[in-house]
C-alpha cells in the first residue's frame, strides 16, 4: 500500500513529514517481541487499506531510539498522530477503539464523509486463548486502565473520574473500552478476581478500581508508584 510504509535507514522521516504536512500521519511505534504489537500491527495495516487520504507510518522502536525518544515512547504499542508537521493527538497500548477513532476522525476531517462507526471497523485478531490475551492488554502499558469508554470521551462517571486522577499526576497510561469488547468485559472480572469497572493495573498488577486508586493518593502510594515507573524503576 502506497499510504503504508515501514521505515527503514533509508527513508528520511523529517523529509517525509515535511513533504505530507497538509496529510494526517499516524506513528506506529512498535516492537517484535510484543505480542500485543503484533495484534495492533493487523489493526493498523487495515485502517490503512481502508483509509488512503491518510499516511501509516511503522517505525520498530528499539531500531530507531533517537526518534522514540523525541516522541517520549516509554512503551509500545505506542501511536502519534502528525498534522500539519506536529503532534496533534497519541494513543498509547494495544487500544484499538480509540486508534480506529482517532482515525476515523482524521479521514473524516480530510474527507468530509461519513464514516462507519468504530464498531464497524476492525479489531485485533483474537490469535490466542482468552487469558493470554487479557495479560498481554494488561502488560501493553506500564499504567493500564479497563475503563468504560475512551480518556476522551469517558462513559460513566467512575472511568471519567479515574482519567481525570490519571491526567492531574501526569501519568502516560494506556487504555482499554471494555464497552467495545463483551469476552474481553467479563473475562477480566473473572481474571482478576475484581468484579467492577474501572480498573487500574500497574506493571501488571492489579492496583484496583476507583475507592483503592483514591485512598492510595491519600497515603502517597499511589505517587510514589508512578513516580518509580518515571525513573524507570520497578
Amino acid at each position: 500500500m502506497a499510504n503504508l510504509i515501514d521505515l527503514t535507514p533509508d527513508v528520511d522521516l523529517k523529509k517525509f513529514v515535511e513533504e505530507h504536512k497538509n496529510s494526517a500521519i499516524f506513528l506506529n511505534f512498535w516492537a517484535e517481541w510484543a505480542n500485543a504489537c503484533a495484534q495492533m500491527n493487523d489493526v493498523f495495516a487495515e485502517l490503512a487499506k481502508k483509509y488512503t487520504t491518510l499516511k501509516f507510518i511503522k517505525i520498530e522502536a528499539e531500531k530507531f531510539p533517537d526518534i522514540s525518544e523525541s516522541f517520549e515512547i516509554a512503551a509500545v504499542p505506542a501511536f502519534i498522530i502528525l498534522k500539519n508537521g506536529k503532534i496533534s493527538d497519541r494513543v498509547d497500548g494495544a487500544n484499538a477503539p480509540e486508534l480506529t477513532n482517532t482515525v476515523v476522525k482524521y479521514a473524516k476531517a480530510a474527507t468530509g464523509s461519513t464514516i462507519k462507526n468504530a464498531s464497524d471497523l476492525p479489531k485485533p485478531a483474537r490469535k490466542t486463548d482468552l487469558n493470554t490475551y487479557l495479560k498481554e492488554l494488561i502488560n501493553s502499558s506500564s499504567v493500564m486502565a479497563f475503563i468504560k469508554g475512551t480518556p476522551n470521551q469517558p462513559r460513566c462517571g467512575f472511568s471519567r473520574k479515574i482519567v481525570e486522577i490519571l491526567n492531574d499526576h501526569k501519568v502516560k497510561f494506556g487504555s482499554f473500552d471494555i464497552l467495545t469488547d463483551e469476552e474481553v468485559r467479563q473475562g477480566l472480572k473473572e481474571y482478576s478476581k475484581w468484579p467492577t469497572y474501572p480498573q487500574v493495573y500497574i506493571n501488571g498488577e492489579l492496583i484496583g478500581g476507583l475507592d483503592v486508586v483514591k485512598e492510595m493518593i491519600e497515603n502517597g502510594e499511589f505517587q510514589t508508584m508512578v513516580s518509580n515507573i518515571a525513573n524507570g524503576e520497578n
